[in-house]
């Protein structure tokens, strides 16, 4: 296979092999810190203990984003506190949900919400995935069969968003999110969930999986934290923004860099 190069490297610094993969939610749960990097920079407070369970706390001390992967079967805990709107809320997420798609969750929580109202299934309907009614639940299906989400009625009455990704391998996560939890958090962890963008991960991450697809790209690890960097600084610009009366700057959205002229793995 041929790796792609990146142009303008010098020669003493030695490239490294990644993959790009497809679909994400098959993509394993990748590191950690494009989660809790982006927080700390957006200033919330890292209360974690070296080498323990990763704990963040938000600004205002209402919201705490953990990653245990010490227990069974750990994962991210995400709760929120009662206000005069609604109840305490929840969110729990398998360790290998991708953090790509966590952080669509996390991101959102350092933002201002929309003032539109939020719909969970439009980014999925836009993604082409399959939505029906299933008994009392109503459930969308992405294109391949691999990830659903799914609106969930309890025997006893609850009600729950459900949803996760299995390939035929084994791989599998899952995550649910209370009652109460804000819809407009929902619809960004849906909206990661469902796009079509890869996600990168290092040779010896990618899980075995017949049902994704790579693409073989080597990487410098200048060109790696030039990316992470860029993520950051769209967190402390958009803070920034923020907490500035007079600012009218737009808020800015780092996204991943894809390489175009990857060649696939099947």
């Amino acid at each position: 296979m041929k790796k792609k190069q990146w142009p303008g490297w010098g020669p003493d610094e030695q490239a490294e092999q990644h993959y790009l993969v497809q679909p994400r939610a098959l993509a394993g749960g990748g590191d950690v810190r494009h989660v809790s990097g982006f927080l700390r920079a957006s200033g919330w407070r890292d209360k974690s203990k070296t080498g323990g369970v990763l704990f963040m706390e938000s600004p205002d001390r209402t919201v705490r984003v953990a990653y245990d992967p010490y227990v069974l079967p750990g994962g991210w805990t995400i709760h929120g506190q009662a206000d005069g709107v609604r109840g305490e809320w929840s969110a729990h997420l398998g360790r290998q949900t991708p953090v790509e798609i966590v952080a669509g969750l996390t991101d959102a929580l350092t933002r201002p919400r929309s003032a539109h109202a939020p719909n969970v299934w439009a980014p999925l309907e836009e993604q082409n995935w399959r939505t029906r009614f299933e008994g009392e639940h109503y459930r969308a299906t992405s294109p391949d069969g691999t990830a659903w989400m799914q609106y969930h009625h309890s025997p006893d009455g609850t009600a729950m968003w459900w949803t996760g990704a299995k390939d035929q391998q084994g791989n599998s996560w899952t995550a649910h999110f209370s009652p109460n939890t804000p819809m407009h958090l929902v619809q960004a962890f849906s909206a990661e969930l469902a796009s079509p963008d890869p996600v990168m991960r290092p040779r010896g991450r990618v899980p075995l999986s017949a049902q994704i697809r790579t693409w073989s790209v080597s990487v410098k690890p200048s060109q790696l934290r030039a990316w992470q960097q860029a993520r950051i600084t769209a967190a402390r610009a958009a803070t920034w923004a923020r907490n500035s009366p007079q600012s009218t700057r737009p808020r800015a959205t780092a996204r991943p860099y894809t390489p175009a002229g990857a060649r696939a793995r099947h």
